[in-house]
């Protein structure tokens, strides 16, 4: 039986440079967890994308959490957020129709399976990238 190890958490200040900072801490846990390189880049490029989309399209608070199973050689990725916000951050905001939405779809093709629920007063979205954990 495999044991998936307690989720590690944090909390981002929400802005945008949340995505830059959540990349650092993601690093550095996947280095010291021995993620591959190329598993390593979809958590990295994941974990980014999901931030982005919170700062972007949601309230705060933020939380990042990645947790992995080392039996599954499975990463999970869950940020947090307070829910949809009124208005798109700047960046959405200023945006052409055809320069959104694609950061969703990249996640599809990076990860095994990709989610989003509900929990009192927040948002959690989620995804896994698997092989990730040596």
């Amino acid at each position: 039986m495999t044991c998936t190890q307690a989720p590690r958490r944090w909390s981002l200040a929400h802005r945008p440079e949340a995505a830059g900072e959540a990349r650092r801490i993601a690093k550095e846990l996947l280095t010291r967890w021995s993620v591959g390189e190329d598993a390593a880049y979809s958590v990295l490029l994941t974990v980014s994308e999901l931030v982005t989309n919170a700062v972007e399209h949601a309230r705060p608070p933020l939380d990042l959490g990645l947790s992995r199973d080392p039996g599954t050689r499975r990463v999970h990725i869950e940020v947090s957020d307070g829910g949809p916000a009124a208005l798109h951050g700047d960046w959405a905001a200023g945006c052409a129709p055809d320069e959104r939405g694609r950061g969703l779809d990249i996640v599809d093709r990076l990860t095994a399976a990709r989610g989003d629920r509900e929990e009192p007063g927040r948002a959690v979205h989620w995804a896994d990238v698997t092989g990730a954990a040596g």
